[in-house]
């Protein structure tokens, strides 16, 4: 039995890509030097795989920044506002990832999303009318040609013609249908030209086709794949899916004339069901996704190789493959010497896949391996037994327990009274920008150069000055900057019984943003209080609102590796009990408002819409509510969203019962306020209005147009003037700039329209 690998994570296993990127981006490193460096990175993950004995090797799944964007290059698909910037070939790439403000322009960065259910963000390309795809990018090509030139004969991966054109924004009349003929002419090309390279196979992503999909859907597809299919000559396709099953599109997929498919039979429910009803062609092969390519458990050999076994009564040519890329999981566990052998060998992150993917291969051709292979079943958590105090206080809530009294509209005109705010009120998101200076004092600190005094005196000296800068600035809702926290996932991580940290499992979120998701190890509850100290002492160096800044149980649980001997719904349930903890504490500690941020609520969604609630929401939502339900009526509750699609899960999102939700709208052109004015949206709202994750200050006339598009739909009793997201990633003459003028800008309209003067 052959192996595969659908995609290899890119960031390096210290993330050099990333700090490399950053060294471009700075001057310190020149094109030349990042590319060459780059090479190497790829050379080195190619000979890791094929020492490691994995037969089908992806090439072309490297990125500078995106996948997605990557595609849009190859296929000719950028906007002219980023071409008539005149750069070269590489600064024009980065000005669609992250904006560009210089001499040659001004343009705002590709908006950015989720990608499917994962903490990956992609670029969303953007099609005009005028937009001519045609095949002019060379990076598939390339890095096929260098893997070749080291001996090493890969399968080049490219995103889908369907997949794209259902992530793509259209601006225009155009819509996906129109652009149908093009894309079949420009994957005709791609497979011509890599035909003409050497290449044997080429995999072609669609993880689109895991989703609902209409007759539209079905109509595009079908006219998408016969037509690319038809001149693909000897090159053979794969044509790989992964995230979920294709119970929509099985027969028609089955059908095609390509060479293989990949099915994910980890997140597709209905995968093994699928083919064992409707059978598999003798003519294809399946590519089988068992390994996981999501969680870093070790792969239970003896139930992976009963499923294995069950497909291959059905498939008569299978190719053992991971679930989806490794892309969502770290390097290796060897990496993590701080932790025992006997935690170590629970875990397999992507080096340890690859040798699951060759152990497996082995135990699958030879059926008295069985036995031996039962023996690394992993336990999914930490062995250490359920904790009674968790389990009991989980037992006993009631449905009380999860409802705010009274109403929000009984408790925003009290809230009013006590806080005092101006229209418009100014307020940032939480964290403020981790300088040089707040990350030597943590590394001075751990590595027990400095006392905890000394740490904590350099804290507190750090947070007056942000509280400083804010007074400065003129904000109306302050915050204490995050200075203490290296993650908001991970500082919650490192506070809460039943968490496990480590030290170099590094993950991409986008571009050159990476983090290190904590693990679940056992049940978990807050054994003290996490934040109060620091927001105590940040509200007693100000008259104005101090907003304490917690991180909430869907996104602690979404942006951690969760167990799989319970529940999620269980595992948020621990986890809101103790951020109640946490919230309860603050409030007694003079917190006028609390943020409960769940950046990641939208992201674990179910790709299919009939699961949402059965699945997810119908647990998520009160698992929030849970976590404020205890709170006085004059205590102001925030919440914080972003870069995720909310428009059709409004209904939900107003059943958190926070006061005031945050959200990312910048990169989106605040597209969601038509939605919320016609869903009767109640909770107040503050859509960003500049993008953080780029370095470009917004200018003030810009952030005023905004606020006088968002008053079109968005009373002023209701609207909140503040950024899209955290401002950590950023430097600190940027962030005073852009916050200037947004202030600026409120209070401009604060005048104008309702003759407000501070």
């Amino acid at each position: 039995m052959k192996t595969s690998v659908v995609g290899y994570p890119r960031i390096g296993s210290h993330r050099e890509l990333k700090l490399w990127t950053e060294d471009y981006f700075k001057g310190k490193l020149s094109a030349e030097e990042l590319k060459e460096n780059s090479k190497h990175l790829r050379l080195t993950q190619w000979r890791k795989q094929q020492q490691s004995g994995i037969d089908f090797i992806p090439s072309g799944d490297f990125s500078f920044y995106d996948g997605v964007l990557d595609t849009a290059v190859l296929l000719g698909c950028v906007p002219a506002r980023y071409r008539d910037l005149g750069l070269s070939e590489l600064d024009t790439y980065f000005a669609m990832a992250k904006g560009y403000q210089g001499a040659a322009g001004d343009v705002k960065a590709l908006p950015m999303r989720k990608w499917f259910n994962t903490n990956y963000h992609y670029m969303v390309p953007e099609m005009a009318d005028d937009t001519r795809v045609t095949l002019s990018g060379t990076a598939v090509f390339d890095a096929f040609l260098e893997a070749r030139e080291s001996g090493i004969l890969t399968k080049p991966v490219v995103i889908g013609p369907f997949t794209f054109l259902k992530l793509a924004r259209f601006h225009g009349t155009k819509r996906p249908a129109d652009f149908a003929d093009a894309f079949v002419f420009a994957y005709r090309a791609l497979f011509k030209r890599l035909a003409a390279l050497g290449a044997q196979w080429v995999q072609i992503d669609e993880p689109t086709l895991v989703t609902d999909m209409d007759a539209d859907d079905l109509a595009l597809f079908a006219r998408l794949y016969p037509a690319i299919l038809s001149e693909k000559g000897t090159l053979k396709v794969l044509l790989q899916t992964y995230f979920g099953d294709v119970r929509d599109v099985y027969q028609p997929l089955v059908a095609l004339p390509v060479d293989g498919i990949g099915l994910d039979f980890v997140e597709g429910e209905q995968s093994a069901a699928l083919v064992k009803e409707w059978g598999f062609p003798d003519d294809k092969v399946l590519f089988a996704g068992v390994v996981n390519g999501k969680n870093i458990w070790r792969c239970d050999y003896g139930k992976t190789l009963g499923a294995l076994a069950a497909i291959r009564e059905t498939a008569a040519h299978v190719v053992l493959s991971t679930s989806c890329s490794l892309l969502h999981v770290p390097y290796t566990v060897a990496a993590e010497t701080g932790l025992e052998e006997a935690v170590k060998r629970r875990f397999a992150f992507a080096e340890e896949k690859l040798t699951e993917l060759t152990e497996l291969a082995g135990f699958a051709d030879n059926t008295k391996a069985t036995v031996p292979a039962m023996e690394n079943k992993s336990d999914r958590s930490g062995g250490q037994g359920g904790d009674p105090t968790v389990r009991n206080r989980v037992n006993s809530l009631q449905p009380s327990d999860y409802i705010r009294l009274p109403r929000r509209s009984q408790r925003a005109d009290i809230q009013h009274r006590k806080l005092g705010l101006p229209p418009l009120p100014t307020t940032t998101i939480g964290s403020f920008p981790q300088t040089p200076q707040v990350r030597e004092n943590r590394m001075l600190f751990r590595s027990g150069k400095i006392t905890k005094a000394q740490y904590d005196d350099a804290l507190k000296a750090m947070i007056a000055q942000c509280v400083q800068m804010q007074e400065t600035l003129g904000l109306d809702v302050l915050v204490h900057g995050e200075f203490e926290r290296t993650d908001m996932v991970a500082y919650f991580g490192e506070n809460l019984s039943g968490f496990l940290m480590t030290k170099q499992a590094w993950v991409q979120s986008y571009g050159t943003r990476c983090v290190k998701p904590p693990i679940i190890f056992g049940d978990i509850r807050r054994t003290a209080p996490i934040t109060v100290a620091v927001s105590k002492y940040a509200q007693s160096l100000t008259q104005k609102p101090m907003k304490g800044m917690l991180t909430g149980p869907i996104t602690i649980l979404n942006w951690s590796f969760p167990r799989e001997d319970i529940s999620h719904r269980e595992m948020a349930t621990q986890l809101a009990l103790a951020i109640r903890d946490e919230v309860l504490d603050l409030e007694k500690a003079g917190l006028p408002i609390i943020q409960i941020d769940e950046a990641a609520l939208r992201e674990k969604l179910p790709l299919r819409k009939a699961d949402w609630h059965s699945h997810y929401l119908d647990w998520a939502i009160p698992v929030f509510r849970l976590t404020h339900s205890g709170v006085k009526p004059e205590t102001q509750i925030h919440t914080h969203m972003c870069y995720s699609e909310f428009q059709d899960i409004l209904a939900d999102i107003d059943a958190m019962d926070a006061d005031v939700i945050s959200f990312e709208a910048s990169r989106s052109s605040l597209t969601i306020l038509d939605a919320i004015q016609a869903s009767g949206f109640e909770t107040a709202v503050g859509p960003g209005l500049y993008d953080i994750h780029s370095p470009r200050v917004p200018p003030q006339a810009e952030i005023e147009a905004s606020i006088r598009s968002v008053l079109q739909v968005v009373p002023v009793s209701k609207l909140w003037i503040n950024p899209d997201c955290g401002l950590k990633t950023r430097g600190n003459a940027e962030t005073f700039a852009s916050l200037q003028n947004l202030v600026t800008a409120a209070k401009a309209i604060r005048k104008e329209h309702y003759g407000f003067t501070d």
